[in-house]
C-alpha cells in the first residue's frame, strides 16, 4: 500500500492503473476509521481491482471551528487498518494541497435544488458545500469507477448523488456509480461514528437511548392510526426524557427527495442528538 499526499502524485497512479485497464473505486473519509468504513474499503476492494482511500479532514465543510480542532486524526493507525483490508492507496494531502488560500477562504456555492435546505443543511450553513467541493475534487482527481459512501450519512449520500446526476455536471464524473452501504452498528445498536471517540464511557451507554428509540419507531409506525407527524413527536420526547441527550431535529422525509413526507412509505427518520457537548446522527428507515 502506498500512502500519497499530493494531487500530481495521486493522478499519475491512478492514470498508470487506468492504463492497464484497472477498475478504480474510491472511498473517501475524514480519518479516525472504524468498522463502519472498514466496512466499506472492503466492499470497494471485492469490486474493484485498485482501491483508492482518502484520509482528509476537511476544513471548508466544518461552520464550527472548534469541532474541526477537536476531530479525531490518526493516520498512522488509519494506514495500518487500510493495508490490512486491502486498500492500494491512501490519499492524505494537507489543506494547502487541496486548496488555494482563495478556494479555502472563498466559500464555494453549489445548486442543491433544495436537498440542503433541512435537517443537517439548516443547522450547518455551508456544511454541503464544502461536502461537494471536496468529493467533486477527489472525483476529479481519482475519476473512479465507482465510489463508496456510509448511508449514516444519509442526506449528504442523496447530495452527492444529486451532484454526480447534475444535468450541469452531465459527463463530468463519466459512468461514475455511487454506492450507499448500510449503517454499521456495535452489538449494542449505537452507530458507528468517528466522534464517539469523544465520548465518556458513561456518555457512550446514554447515547444507547438513540439508536434503541428509533428502532421502537418503526413499531410505533405500524400501530393503527399512526401519522408521521405522530411518531416525529414521540421520537423527539423519548430522547430529550434521557438525561444528557437532546435532540437537535429529528424528521421524517421522502428517501429520494428528502422533502417531508405524510407516509411512513418510502420513508426514512433523520436525527441528530447532542450527546453532552459531542454531535451524533443515526437514521431509520420505515
Amino acid at each position: 500500500m502506498q500512502i500519497i499526499t499530493t494531487k500530481a502524485e495521486l493522478e499519475q497512479n491512478v492514470q498508470a492503473c487506468k492504463m492497464k485497464g484497472q477498475t478504480i473505486g474510491l472511498v473517501p473519509t475524514m480519518g479516525a476509521l472504524h468498522e463502519g468504513h472498514a466496512s466499506l474499503v472492503r466492499r470497494c476492494a471485492s469490486e474493484n481491482d485498485v482501491t483508492v482511500v482518502s484520509v482528509f479532514v476537511n476544513p471548508t465543510q466544518f461552520n464550527n471551528k472548534e469541532d474541526l480542532a477537536k476531530y479525531p486524526r490518526s493516520l498512522e493507525r488509519d494506514a495500518a487498518l487500510l493495508e490490512s483490508i486491502g486498500a492500494h492507496f491512501v490519499f492524505a494531502p494537507t489543506p494547502e494541497e487541496m486548496y488555494t488560500a482563495e478556494e479555502m477562504n472563498e466559500p464555494f456555492r453549489f445548486d442543491f435544488n433544495g436537498l440542503d435546505s433541512m435537517m443537517e443543511g439548516a443547522m450547518r450553513p455551508g456544511h454541503f458545500n464544502g461536502v461537494v467541493q471536496v468529493v467533486s475534487r477527489l472525483f476529479y482527481l481519482v475519476k473512479p469507477d465507482r465510489a463508496y459512501f456510509g448511508e449514516k450519512d444519509y442526506q449528504q449520500l442523496a447530495i452527492i448523488r444529486f451532484m454526480v446526476g447534475c444535468s450541469s455536471l452531465a459527463g463530468t464524473f463519466g459512468d461514475l456509480q455511487i454506492i450507499g452501504c448500510p449503517i454499521v452498528r456495535e452489538a449494542s445498536g449505537l452507530a458507528l461514528s468517528s466522534r464517539n471517540e469523544r465520548l465518556s464511557a458513561e456518555e457512550k451507554q446514554t447515547a444507547l437511548a438513540i439508536s434503541k428509540t428509533l428502532f421502537a419507531s418503526q413499531k410505533w409506525a405500524k400501530e393503527p392510526n399512526a401519522t408521521v407527524k405522530e411518531v416525529e413527536q414521540r421520537v423527539v420526547d423519548t430522547i430529550n426524557a434521557v438525561d444528557g441527550l437532546e435532540v437537535e431535529y429529528y424528521q421524517i422525509v421522502d428517501q429520494t427527495t428528502l422533502l417531508p413526507t405524510d407516509t411512513f412509505r418510502h420513508a426514512i427518520g433523520c436525527v441528530t442528538v447532542y450527546c453532552g457537548p459531542v454531535r451524533l446522527i443515526d437514521n431509520i428507515k420505515y
